[in-house]
């Protein structure tokens, strides 16, 4: 089968949309039109149903959706690795959450590509569930992220401790005070919401919600409030008086695991990984703050 009619597929399940489609793939849209109705022939089946300003899978084409993915992500990899060519180079594919790249993850990117030289490095961020599916499907070799479903086929560790504060942009400012005036409520995670709730059970509702740390960090510097954000956001504002600390704030923490197949053909190179996430994750300065426990 033809890779790219997949990726046409995907694209208009994606943009329920022939025109679009076309677009983002630099095609016309009689392109379009003729690779899914070469997928439909080749598979023997309508893939979608086609009314005006309305495009909905088939049950043959939600049925096809299951792996058009896999398939995808297995030629990508595939690709990847043929393109190391005779050279002793190996790849490595690394997802993790969004917010977790501000706080960990490109300083352990910069730590691989400077102790590993022999790996060939692919970062990815994406949300839990499809941070997930992509290691079963094994288009990611390691992941890392907040609360991870318990699956049979991979293995799950906690690795560090994220310690997070409330920080405000008035000094002296009492908790109770920043919750009720101006508050950012910041996402991060079900277990973060669960402690809030437990920490301030009456607060009024927050001026904003904000689904990333980055989010919440700049709309913090542009227009004031408080919020909950990691210590390693924003040591330097901190320091420079821009923000402060809401002392009588309660830390909340949040675990960080990895997870990771608990088969793979680049098990070693894995453990090389872990080998190296303690020293990455307890730097001098970091251990200072106490802003990062690491837990291995």
């Amino acid at each position: 089968m033809d890779i790219d009619l997949l990726k046409t597929f995907l694209e208009v399940y994606r943009t329920r949309h022939f025109g679009r489609t076309a677009e983002n793939l630099y095609l016309t849209q009689s392109a379009v039109s003729a690779r899914i109705r070469l997928l439909e022939e080749t598979l023997g089946a309508p893939l979608f149903t086609r009314t005006r300003n309305d495009i909905q899978l088939t049950t043959a084409g939600t049925r096809l959706l299951k792996y058009a993915d896999t398939i995808l992500n297995a030629w990508n990899r595939v690709r990847q690795d043929s393109a190391l060519g005779e050279e002793a180079k190996i790849s490595l594919a690394i997802g993790g959450a969004y917010s977790l790249w501000d706080i960990l993850l490109q300083d352990l990117t910069h730590r691989l590509y400077s102790e590993l030289p022999h790996v060939v490095l692919q970062a990815e961020a994406h949300g839990p569930e499809v941070l997930i599916r992509r290691l079963l499907d094994r288009a990611l070799d390691i992941a890392f992220m907040f609360e991870p479903t318990q699956m049979a086929e991979l293995e799950v560790r906690e690795i560090a401790l994220i310690k997070l504060i409330m920080v405000a942009d008035r000094p002296d400012l009492m908790a109770r005070e920043a919750v009720g005036n101006g508050y950012i409520m910041t996402d991060w995670g079900t277990s973060f919401a669960v402690a809030h709730v437990r920490h301030f059970p009456d607060i009024p509702p927050p001026a904003i919600r904000m689904g990333l740390g980055r989010m919440a960090l700049a709309f913090l510097l542009h227009n004031g409030g408080a919020t909950y954000l990691a210590e390693q956001m924003v040591g330097e504002y901190l320091h420079s008086g821009r923000l402060h600390r809401v002392e009588d704030a309660p830390v909340i923490d949040r675990r960080v695991y990895v997870v990771y197949p608990l088969v793979s053909e680049r098990q070693a190179l894995l453990e090389q990984v872990l080998g190296l996430l303690k020293p990455a994750y307890s730097p001098p300065e970091a251990a200072c703050r106490a802003d990062v426990v690491p837990m291995l």
